[in-house]
């Protein structure tokens, strides 16, 4: 979990037997593609596609496996598809994960609201 300093902002991370869980909240049809903060519990991602036929969770999974520095393969929505929340698992690169890379995985995502919203660096 992460919490922003001095706020109420909550991320929630999971773990999963695969990698880490995390909610997004995806905004379509955006001026461009960036990560905005946090919207309840969920990431808040806005995205240039519109929501039809699968084209901004695609754009949604792009864009984070861009800014999580991760094969677009290991990023998946495991809930969600048809809602702006959407559950995203990040796969780890073994079959067992371990706890440091476990870690890894926190640390990245949550360096991704590090660098969006004032305050927390």
């Amino acid at each position: 979990m992460f919490q922003g300093s001095g706020s109420f902002l909550l991320l929630m991370i999971r773990e999963h037997p695969n990698g880490i869980v995390f909610n997004v909240f995806v905004q379509p049809r955006s001026s461009k593609n960036k990560i905005v903060g946090l919207h309840g519990d969920a990431l808040k991602i806005k995205v240039t596609a519109p929501p039809v036929a699968g084209a901004a969770n695609k754009m949604c999974l792009q864009f984070l496996a861009k800014c999580l520095a991760t094969p677009y393969s290991r990023i998946e929505i495991i809930s969600g598809q048809n809602s702006r929340t959407k559950q995203i698992l990040w796969r780890s690169e073994q079959a067992t994960l371990s706890e440091k890379e476990r870690e890894l995985l926190k640390h990245k995502v949550e360096k991704l609201i590090n660098n969006c919203i004032p305050g927390t660096k």
